[in-house]
């Protein structure tokens, strides 16, 4: 299914592309900027089984959109700069942020040497348990678990399921049956399923973290660099909307105060997990103003527009999709077309 959606949203772009439509349509849909949300920034590593390869870029992509960007007039400004612009109201020059979720170490690895060499500001935003070197990236370790196994025993619903992942075919069909059977469960039941998964199967889920994530002085390297905004992005990853308004405010504030203690700065920014309807609403939108946060990052796809200055905490964003790695794609999102007919024409979507 998810194969389908990919192909008919990339031959919706295609049709923008060729037609020159998103050219024509960018003086009513294209906004005044667009913050851009990336995770992973690594090589390309010839896999068959890569059920989140959504999340990764290469570098030279990377690079390669900086330099689109500034061609096509974009200014490329921090979170601070775009909510200075936004409450200004004057300057009319559309701008691009670059923002980075989960505190993956390519980010220093790769990302960070590109950036620096452009000049361009960037936030990376932090889950602080993934720092800690404690975080559950139960997403990352279901696929660890099903790419070194060539079975999986797994509890759906109540039955007991062998899954035969002998082939990358066969790992995929288990991976999306587990996968979004997980995704209907409460994120407590979720996260303990996993753990468990992962624990008859010979992984510590504690593992992924550790060889994916920063520690506390690789972020404080990153953090010395006057182009790096380091923002909160809760203390477990945890879909907020599926909490209740005690523990989501915990989270919140924890991950912020955090981060001011080891990095003895005050943070303003801050990225919802996962950040779609189902994670992130206006409970949340108004919890993070309540907690002190300047602005704050979905991910619902759009662009940003004058309106947005009276919604700073519930902000769309367009994702460097690793499966979308093409600049043509890149130009038509930056337009603002597809996202004026995925959002009906709505420029602010707080709801």
């Amino acid at each position: 299914m998810r194969a389908l959606k990919t192909s008919v949203y990339k031959a919706g772009l295609e049709t923008l592309w060729f037609t020159g439509a998103h050219r024509a349509l960018r003086p009513v849909f294209g906004g005044v900027g667009a913050i851009l949300m990336l995770h992973h920034v690594r090589p390309a590593e010839p896999r068959e089984f890569a059920p989140n390869r959504l999340l990764e870029v290469t570098p030279d992509y990377l690079e390669s959109v900086i330099e689109r960007v500034r061609a096509q007039g974009f200014e490329t400004l921090s979170l601070d700069q775009a909510c200075d612009r936004l409450a200004g109201g004057g300057d009319i020059r559309p701008f691009v942020c670059f923002t980075f979720d989960d505190g993956y170490r390519d980010n220093a690895d790769y990302a960070w040497p590109i950036l620096k060499r452009h000049g361009v500001p960037f936030t990376l935003y932090l889950p602080t348990a993934f720092i800690d070197q404690e975080g559950e990236l139960w997403w990352l370790v279901l696929e660890d678990t099903i790419r070194t196994q060539r079975s999986v025993t797994a509890q759906i619903a109540g039955r007991t399921v062998h899954f035969d992942c002998s082939t990358p075919a066969l790992k995929r069909e288990a991976w999306r049956e587990i996968y979004w059977w997980l995704r209907s469960l409460p994120e407590t039941e979720l996260r303990a399923y996993v753990r468990d998964l992962a624990a008859r199967h010979g992984l510590d889920f504690r593992d992924t973290c550790r060889r994916l994530c920063m520690t506390w002085d690789e972020v404080r390297a990153l953090a010395s660099d006057p182009l790096v905004t380091i923002g909160a992005h809760t203390v477990n990853h945890y879909m907020l909307a599926k909490f209740d308004c005690d523990t989501a405010r915990a989270e919140m504030l924890g991950s912020k105060d955090r981060i001011t203690s080891e990095l003895g700065r005050e943070v303003s920014h801050f990225a919802y997990p996962v950040g779609d309807p189902t994670s992130a609403g206006p409970r949340d939108f108004q919890m993070a103003a309540e907690c002190g946060f300047r602005s704050a990052v979905t991910t619902r796809p759009g662009l940003i527009f004058p309106e947005h200055r009276d919604h700073l905490t519930a902000l769309p964003r367009v994702s460097l999709n690793g499966e979308f790695q093409s600049l043509r794609y890149l130009d038509v999102l930056l337009s603002g077309a597809p996202f004026a007919f995925f959002n009906r024409f709505r420029r602010v979507n707080a709801a």
